[in-house]
């Protein structure tokens, strides 16, 4: 049901009726020789009857009785709306302009849920680049974006990039709740200081990367002024690159 987001009518019940639904649905051992890991419905295992999600009535007639309340949920404006708000949410703002909110829920209804259409909104929109960049990049985002940008991502052990990410509160595979990590800022500010210390510590292994020219290409006409001054009046390079991707152009995206 969290394709619907909170606050959009389903109550208990309905989240108690669909566990039902999806009761039978499971998936074949790895060690199967031939389709192992696949999706299987079980039909013994299957909660027997009818059953009412969101005020609507669904036959007990198997794995159909699953898919088609997932089709529904899939065209509920509810889903649409919260889709829009979670895109606009993670690309633009922490509080994305309703407009542009608007435009992408009503995309994905017109076209029956294509994202591709839904991207294509999103970065056409007018709204989507008028407001100043103020998304903070997550701890996983950020590493990806250093380690590219530098290109260390060989000359470090992956236990070591993994702890950098259990550092910065983001251990890969493993948030707080089944909604997955927080895009908003409030969840990662505190850990900037930590980056600073990672940031130095890589920046330290990127011992062929020339700083002045990975602020070129990696911010280009994004870079300001006191950026530009702060990275060129590093003392060594391994200071100059922490610097580089401790400005505030490259900790937001």
């Amino acid at each position: 049901m969290h394709t619907l987001g909170v606050r959009s009518g389903y109550g208990q019940a309905d989240v108690t009726n669909f566990a039902k639904v999806l009761t039978g649905w499971t998936w074949l051992r790895p060690e199967e020789p031939v389709h192992g890991g696949e999706f299987v419905f079980v039909r013994r295992f299957h909660e027997p009857g009818d059953q009412v999600v969101l005020g609507r009535h669904y036959a007990d007639n198997g794995l159909e009785q699953g898919r088609a309340v997932l089709a529904d949920l899939a065209r509920h404006p509810a889903t649409a709306q919260h889709i829009g708000e979670k895109l606009a949410r993670h690309f633009v703002a922490d509080d994305p302009p309703p407009a542009l909110v608007t435009k992408l829920a009503k995309t994905f209804l017109d076209t029956d849920g294509n994202l591709k259409q839904v991207a294509r909104t999103l970065v056409t929109a007018d709204e989507s680049w008028i407001a100043p960049r103020q998304k903070l990049k997550p701890p996983a985002e950020w590493i990806a974006g250093v380690l590219r940008l530098t290109g260390i991502a060989a000359e470090i052990p992956i236990g070591r990039i993994m702890n950098a990410q259990v550092a910065l509160g983001a251990p890969l595979w493993r948030p707080p709740a089944p909604n997955g990590y927080s895009d908003a800022e409030a969840a990662w500010i505190d850990g900037i200081p930590r980056r600073i210390d990672i940031a130095t510590e890589f920046a330290g292994r990127a011992s062929r990367a020339e700083p002045l020219e990975l602020r070129e290409s990696g911010l280009g006409p994004l870079t300001s002024t006191q950026t530009r001054e702060t990275v060129a009046r590093a003392e060594s390079r391994g200071q100059a690159l922490a610097l580089l991707v401790m400005a505030p152009e490259f900790l937001r995206r």
